[in-house]
């Protein structure tokens, strides 16, 4: 027979079973708290056996006055309850007028002993000390059901105060969200607004998470003094996110936002109404604002564009970059004009990176772009490169330039047009010579692979 099974009887010490299956004594120092588990003031024996087919049990002295703190017990020990004609059972200090048994469901898995949980309940009965018996989650959380099947509402109060004002781990907090059926909604309404988000109708449509993602996208890439360092976390943040979806939504507004701010500056800019001669210093302050603003958003447009391309969700991305012609037109005025290098230097190099970026994700097959945005992306955006190739000094011998990247990007995207399409194209590729024939072996064999096709002859429905 299991040791386990030896009941503690009249002593205010005694044994309890602990985990092992030994059993651990109790000193009468530790056990006496208010009255609890004292034979001499006890007038009630608990018995807390296992709802096992081979029952393990303890019994405990307690005092009626504190279990009626319980409403469980409260209602057991009322006179409605007592069997008729019963009197006093005597115990050891002839007051036991009670004999009760508490059927304890086994917690597999448990680090602690069977009855610890509900021991540490009925002694709270006697005690009341809640702050010197929850000194952790992992005793908070094994109380709650005890307490709730006890319907101790006064414990069940001071375990959620305690679980509401301490971290978790995560482990714990599936603890915490395994208990919310335990609670009464009133209970359970300051942990939940701690483990699941608060449901509230929104215009724009955007979940919690891609309202939190959207709001740590904009602090990267415009308010935070440490943009670097926050925009490398928001990035992993991004990386690691399990919703593609969410991800792919909330990047396409963060980039068609950026990309109408830098729009907006750079046609003030490029407008002929601010481009007036003439010796106005206030214009030229607000010129050169407008240039400088729309250099630092071009900055965060360029950081959103690496981010989609490297989540692979550059679609609309992609699709958008070939739709500006109106932006393609003011960079071309921009750049024919000097006075950019002075205000803005880096906007050259912004803009060429970030369209060579877009045009490489196409050429690799990273966004598989329909054949209209990729005859869309190549027209729209040569004349831009064709400008930028005239204003950036040539690089030494056998060191390739962003200018000359694109320039081989292009001519790639070129190749999957058809024909016709490629021809009209080509031809604006020609500038791509003009320095010297021995740097542009992109350009000849661009042209020696249209010739090839071009050469072949028609196709008659017949396989050659």
């Amino acid at each position: 027979m299991s040791s386990w099974k030896r009941k503690r009887v009249g002593s205010s010490g005694g044994h309890l079973p602990s985990p092992d299956g030994t059993l651990t004594e109790v000193l009468p120092s530790a056990a006496s708290g208010g009255g609890f588990d004292d034979p001499a003031a006890a007038d009630v024996l608990l018995r807390l056996e296992l709802d096992d087919p081979d029952p393990l049990s303890i019994d405990l002295h307690l005092c009626s006055a504190a279990l009626r703190r319980s409403r469980y017990f409260a209602a057991l020990l009322s006179d409605r309850w007592q069997r008729p004609g019963r009197g006093p059972c005597p115990g050891p200090g002839g007051a036991i007028s009670h004999r009760l048994t508490l059927k304890v469901v086994a917690c597999p898995g448990s680090p602690r002993g069977p009855f610890d949980a509900h021991v540490a309940v009925l002694r709270l009965l006697h005690t009341l000390d809640f702050s010197g018996a929850i000194g952790s989650v992992s005793d908070a959380l094994e109380m709650i059901p005890v307490a709730s099947e006890l319907l101790f509402d006064d414990c069940i109060r001071a375990c959620v105060r305690f679980l509401e004002a301490v971290p978790w781990t995560e482990e714990e907090e599936d603890g915490v969200l395994n208990l919310i059926p335990f609670l009464r909604r009133e209970e359970s309404q300051d942990l939940l607004a701690r483990v699941l988000p608060v449901m509230v109708e929104k215009g724009d449509g955007k979940s919690v998470p891609e309202e939190m993602l959207h709001g740590l996208i904009d602090s990267a890439t415009r308010s935070h003094p440490n943009v670097a360092t926050i925009k490398a976390f928001v990035a992993k943040l991004l990386r690691d996110y399990p919703s593609r979806d969410s991800v792919r939504r909330v990047l396409d507004q963060a980039f068609l936002t950026s990309m109408e701010t830098v729009k907006d500056y750079l046609g003030k800019y490029a407008s002929p109404d601010f481009r007036v001669a003439g010796d106005n210093d206030e214009r030229e302050a607000m010129q050169r604002l407008n240039l400088h603003a729309a250099v630092v958003n071009a900055k965060h447009l360029h950081w959103l564009v690496e981010r989609m391309i490297e989540l692979r969700v550059a679609d609309t991305a992609v699709a958008e970059w070939s739709e500006q012609a109106a932006l393609a037109a003011d960079l071309q005025k921009t750049f024919r004009d000097d006075a950019w290098k002075n205000i803005a230097p880096g906007l050259l190099s912004l803009v060429i990176k970030s369209t060579f970026r877009v045009a490489k994700a196409v050429v690799s097959g990273t966004t598989v772009a329909p054949r209209q945005v990729r005859m869309k992306l190549v027209r729209g955006w040569l004349p831009v490169l064709n400008v930028c190739r005239d204003i950036v000094s040539p690089m030494p011998t056998g060191q390739k330039s962003v200018i000359q990247e694109l320039e081989e990007t292009f001519l790639s995207i070129i190749s999957t047009l058809p024909m016709s399409d490629s021809q009209e194209l080509l031809q604006q590729c020609l500038s791509f010579s003009t320095r010297n024939i021995d740097d542009c072996p992109h350009l000849i064999l661009a042209f020696k692979t249209w010739f090839r096709r071009a050469n072949r002859p028609p196709y008659d429905g017949v396989r050659p």
